[in-house]
């Protein structure tokens, strides 16, 4: 589990950095730097419960959003077919960009709940 919180922190920290360039920034940078800084608690083994519950309510709450919202996963899906979201961004494809937002969104729930388990299962609480 180690080595996958330091790549979760490489990859969180990574994500943030690339974010100067998007429209909104000042959202996801600190959501990015959040996840990271999360990973970096269970790497010293500590699990702060209210800190778990805030990102879930954000992350989730924030993705569940992004899926349902008129530009969201559910319209590249149904409304776009799927296309491919690694394509360059345009304005005119705005579903592009709110998928990638939400898939990123579920890497940091990931993390999250594994460390969460990992935590918990560990006996390892503050």
């Amino acid at each position: 589990m180690k080595v996958l919180n330091v790549f979760f922190i490489v990859l969180f920290i990574l994500s943030a950095a690339v974010q100067y360039n998007d429209p909104d920034p000042y959202v996801w940078v600190p959501l990015y730097l959040y996840g990271a800084y999360m990973c970096f608690e269970a790497l010293r083994r500590r699990y702060i419960p209210l800190m778990y519950h805030l990102g879930f309510i954000v992350y989730g709450g924030y993705a569940v959003y992004l899926f349902f919202s008129s530009t969201g996963v559910w319209s590249w899906m149904f409304d776009h077919g799927a296309e491919n979201i690694a394509q360059s961004m345009k304005a005119t494809k705005p579903w592009i960009e709110e998928t990638r937002e939400f898939f990123g969104l579920v890497l940091l729930l990931i993390a999250l709940i594994a460390n969460m388990f990992w935590l918990r299962k560990n006996k390892t609480a503050f």
